[in-house]
């Protein structure tokens, strides 16, 4: 019987190193170790055996058994580890850091035309001024001589709010509203710039934007000219453009500034491109802002922010700055 269970043992030890997977091996488990298999079948023997060989016998049968039971079970946890492992590398997600430096963003087009204004205008001895987005339409239209009844103030070009009486408060048309705020809160001299989002009922195209962003900049001192404002203007887009650009003034009508110009300036191809607006500052405005329109005088002009940066990369289309197409805006 010793014989027998012994060639057992070892045939069960040769299958269940030789079985691959979980259920081969509970298959082979079961013939073994269950009612058919070699050890049950010893254990019924025992009763034919003398007295004085059961206990020798039992002992042998108990410890094949268990040699094999060891068996399976540290098969069974080889088997559990690599299906495990195989889960694990079926499941894994790549951690792994970058090798190469992530990129780093950077300010929009847009702001970096902002930034650059503010240090040309501020270095020819301008303040930053701001003012908020929503305007009473006094600040806004009667303010900067724009009366009732102008097409600026009709509900198909301004965008009116529900603040207030009806037609009273708007989102700004352009950055001049902060003209008057500046002169109702500081005393002459003024020296400064409006950079800021305005706000329009256009439809976008490759010229507009129903948002887009102006810079404003007003003068009022003793004795100022349209001799200053010429050489300021000059003097601007020099800094800008080159020095080898030339800009001039055009005869204009404006409700706030009197005598009104646009300024244009020579491109390459010798070409005029206009750049925006200026003039005299009114005395119905310098009145509004509550300064003496025969003790003072004073310039103002404004362009747009989105035309300059266009212009100096040579972009065609306005809306291309507005649509996040990274592609597009790592360029500048």
């Amino acid at each position: 019987m010793i014989n027998e269970l012994n060639a057992a043992r070892d045939e069960a030890l040769v299958a269940i190193a030789a079985s691959n997977d979980m259920e081969a091996l509970e298959s082979l488990e079961r013939d073994v170790l269950g009612k058919a298999g070699p050890f049950v079948a010893a254990k019924k023997r025992i009763g034919e055996l003398a007295p004085e060989d059961r206990k020798d016998a039992g002992q042998a049968i108990n410890a094949t058994r268990t040699e094999v039971e060891d068996a399976i079970e540290a098969r069974r946890g080889t088997l559990g580890a690599s299906a495990r492992a195989a889960q694990y590398a079926n499941e894994r997600l790549d951690l792994t850091e970058v090798s190469t430096a992530a990129s780093v963003g950077h300010a929009h087009v847009v702001t970096q035309t902002w930034e650059e204004l503010e240090d040309i205008f501020v270095g020819m001895g301008f303040h930053v001024a701001e003012g908020p987005h929503v305007e009473t339409d006094w600040h806004n239209f009667d303010a900067l001589n724009i009366p009732k009844g102008h097409p600026a103030r009709d509900g198909f070009d301004t965008l009116y709010v529900n603040h207030g009486e009806p037609g009273s408060t708007l989102l700004r048309t352009h950055t001049s509203p902060v003209q008057i705020r500046t002169m109702l809160d500081q005393e002459p001299p003024i020296y400064i710039i409006a950079p800021g989002r305005v706000f329009r009922r256009d439809t976008a195209d490759a010229t507009h934007m129903p948002v887009f962003h102006q810079i404003e900049g007003l003068v009022v001192d003793k004795d100022i000219s349209l001799a200053d404002l010429a050489g300021t203007i000059n003097a601007f887009v020099g800094t800008y453009f080159g020095e080898e650009v030339e800009s001039r003034l055009r005869p204009n009508y404006f409700p706030f500034t009197e005598p009104s110009a646009e300024f244009d300036i020579r491109r390459a191809d010798g070409s005029w491109l206009e750049m925006g607006g200026c003039g005299m500052v009114h005395p119905n405005v310098l009145r509004a802002g509550g300064i003496d329109p025969e003790e003072w005088s004073g310039f103002a002009f404004g362009f747009g922010i989105d035309r300059l940066a266009l212009m100096k990369h040579g972009v065609s289309d306005l809306r291309e700055l507005f649509a996040n197409d990274t592609r597009f805006l790592s360029q500048f």
